[in-house]
């Protein structure tokens, strides 16, 4: 297919060719009764077949028939070749004359031509067909994907339109069963192939009889009272109904652009989402208690949804933020109605409380994405990040262990490696916990380690996207900085992928693919967005905050990495700490909640960097970074050369004052 794809043009040329020839030549035989083709006649017949192929080959050129894509093309292309093959002859007749080539006959050159304009269209629709049956729709994931049978009210040209892109693109999700019409005459008659099945009356019967999942309702030249009419009987059947405008609808309403959709956050990611075979996910997950603290959160919800897809026996999702908890509820119960879904307001930090959902509901798995992460806020109030992220952990850590959970998952991040703010300490601490805790526990514990993902809460889309349309600036801390992305999805997919090959201990890093410049994002956010950076949209450099790297680790130094079976999934070696070291280190943290406040920040950083050896705080990070990854120099300056043979990163500077600066 690769090859086919490659020499398209070339190909369809050649057939071309070939049936102009075969096809002068059988014109002869038909019209010839004796069969006797003698010199002269056949000295004729070439010259017409080599001039017939230049002037055929020519107008299907000038046409431009061979840009077309094959699969797409259309009555009005086919259209296209009818007339170019009418030129075709009309000039091969008249050449014949002007050159005073003696042509085989008028009858013979008709017969060709129909034979030439049939055969050209023809093996193409043939083509298209193929093409067609063999698409896949790229959008369906693990063949998970149920076959909705789906009802067309309206047989207009909407409706042929929409009959087109699901039979083409769409039929490994959607199967047409057929259309309704009030126009009695259309009944029994079929449009690309399927038959008009009654009237906005036998809607009811017909979905009952072919169990519909979907109505598509495409009929836009219609009052709205017959509207309402129709979609109430629609309505009757208890089928998914969705409205599609129509054109004249679109261009005069004020709301034009409602429908097309907004820059995606996968536009921005600069390479294909990653797919994932969750097959094993389903044998672990179906009829089990499943609970996923901070659920209401932006990788919690998605947790939520992607777990539920595997009919787990209970969904008990805690969340201490009361509203993002409902809205994952109500969201998940509109979607599977048939779902046992337990929505518990409590924190994390609540021993008590924990110890009776566990006792309560005995969840199998437990997916512990509950956690401060917000960087900038807790350098502020770093004792509430050591309170939730540290001892929560904790908390939820012993539940699982006393009430016998299969495995456990937490849910980490980049952060975690080489921490130079006080979140990352403590996520870091939350893995050393979860770690100590796999060697004394028959439960499996496990973490999961990723960047950033794109529209979470706090991400920077969002807030690129409140400031452009607000007239802007964008702000951007540093021009250089890096951060590694991943949709929230795909991130949560790789999760619940990880799941499946823990044993204990492990802490799975995802692949996230190369980091991707955050100025490089906000510039292509504001041109998607029809400003020019810098010019109608500024950009604005703010400057690093509290705690926050140019870039972010996924792996720690001193851990190295074991491959999966997934090539975006890997394994840091796991730490030598015992959970008598990890009592230790929380004894020392609970006596510093106990006796200092948020202000006392320099005491904070420094018993976080005595329990987490590998967080440097934030001018030891910079002195570091200077030291071992790069040196600012003046550009001419002598000893730039010296520094670049030392294999140091050097960033070079236009003038002395840069320099001091």
């Amino acid at each position: 297919m690769k090859v086919i794809k490659k020499y398209r043009n070339l190909i369809l040329r050649i057939f071309d060719v070939a049936i102009i020839a075969i096809a002068y030549y059988t014109a002869e035989v038909i019209t010839n009764e004796n069969m006797n083709f003698s010199f002269d006649l056949n000295v004729k017949i070439v010259r017409t077949i080599l001039l017939s192929v230049v002037l055929y080959s020519g107008m299907l050129n000038i046409t431009k028939t061979y840009r077309n894509i094959t699969r797409y093309e259309n009555g009005n292309d086919y259209l296209v070749y009818v007339f170019s093959c009418f030129l075709s002859y009309i000039f091969v007749t008249i050449c014949s004359i002007l050159f005073s080539i003696k042509f085989v006959s008028i009858k013979v050159n008709s017969i060709a031509a129909l034979i030439i304009v049939t055969t050209i269209i023809g093996y193409r629709v043939l083509l298209r067909l193929l093409l067609n049956s063999g698409y896949k729709n790229q959008n369906i994931q693990n063949n998970r994907e149920i076959i909705n049978n789906v009802l067309i009210i309206g047989a207009g040209d909407a409706a042929r339109t929409v009959l087109r892109t699901l039979k083409n693109t769409m039929k490994d999700s959607y199967n047409i069963i057929g259309l309704i019409d009030d126009n009695t005459y259309k009944v029994n008659y079929a449009i690309s192939g399927k038959k008009i099945l009654g009237t906005r009356y036998d809607i009811p019967e017909i979905c009952k009889q072919n169990r519909i999942d979907l109505i598509l309702f495409t009929i836009s030249n219609i009052s709205s009272e017959d509207r309402k009419n129709i979609l109430n009987i629609c309505q009757e059947t208890g089928c998914k109904v969705r409205v599609l405008p129509g054109t004249a609808d679109l261009i005069e309403s004020k709301n034009l652009m409602d429908n097309f959709r907004d820059v995606e956050i996968e536009d921005l990611l600069g390479r294909d989402s990653v797919k994932l075979d969750n097959e094993n996910i389903g044998q672990l997950i179906e009829n089990k208690v499943v609970l996923v603290t901070g659920g209401g959160g932006s990788i919690g919800s998605e947790l939520c949804r992607q777990i539920i897809k595997y009919n787990p026996e209970k969904l008990v999702i805690v969340d201490i933020y009361e509203n993002n908890l409902y809205d994952i509820e109500q969201e998940l119960r509109f979607n599977n109605p048939n779902a046992n879904i337990f929505a518990i307001v409590a924190s994390v930090r609540d021993k008590k409380r924990l110890n009776e959902i566990f006792e309560e509901h005995k969840p199998y798995l437990v997916f512990h994405a509950a956690a401060h992460k917000h960087v900038p806020l807790m350098e502020v109030s770093p004792l509430e990040a050591i309170k939730n992220n540290v001892f929560g952990t904790y908390n939820v850590v012993n539940c699982a262990d006393e009430y016998n959970t299969k495995r456990f998952i937490l849910i980490s991040t980049d952060k975690a490696v080489n921490p130079t703010n006080i979140m990352g300490a403590t996520k870091r601490l939350c893995e050393m916990i979860v770690q100590a805790k796999n060697k004394v526990s028959k439960t499996e514990y496990a973490a999961v380690r990723f960047g950033n993902v794109l529209g979470s809460n706090g991400s920077v889309i969002p807030l690129f996207k409140k400031q452009i349309a607000s007239g802007g600036p964008v702000t951007v801390t540093h021009k250089e900085i890096t951060r590694f992305f991943m949709t929230i999805p795909e991130a949560v997919s790789l999760v619940l992928q990880a799941m499946t090959y823990a044993k204990g201990g492990e802490i799975f890093v995802l692949d996230m693919g190369e980091p991707v410049k955050i100025y490089d994002m906000a510039e292509k956010l504001i041109r998607l967005s029809g400003f020019e950076p810098n010019v109608t949209m500024q950009i604005k450099i703010t400057g690093l905050r509290p705690g926050e790297k140019l870039y972010e680790e996924i792996l720690m130094s001193e851990e190295g990495l074991e491959t999966t079976e997934h090539n975006k999934i890997h394994i840091a070696k796991p730490l030598n700490i015992t959970m008598e070291e990890i009592e230790e280190k929380l004894e020392v943290l609970n006596n510093l909640i106990k006796n200092v406040n948020n202000e006392d920040k320099e005491i904070i950083k420094n018993t976080m960097s005595n329990i987490v050896p590998t967080y440097k705080k934030e001018n030891e990070s910079c002195k570091e970074k200077i030291e071992k990854t790069s040196v600012v120099v003046e550009e001419n300056s002598n000893i730039a050369k010296d520094i670049i043979d030392k294999g140091k990163k050097v960033i070079l500077l236009n003038s002395k004052e840069e320099a001091t600066a």
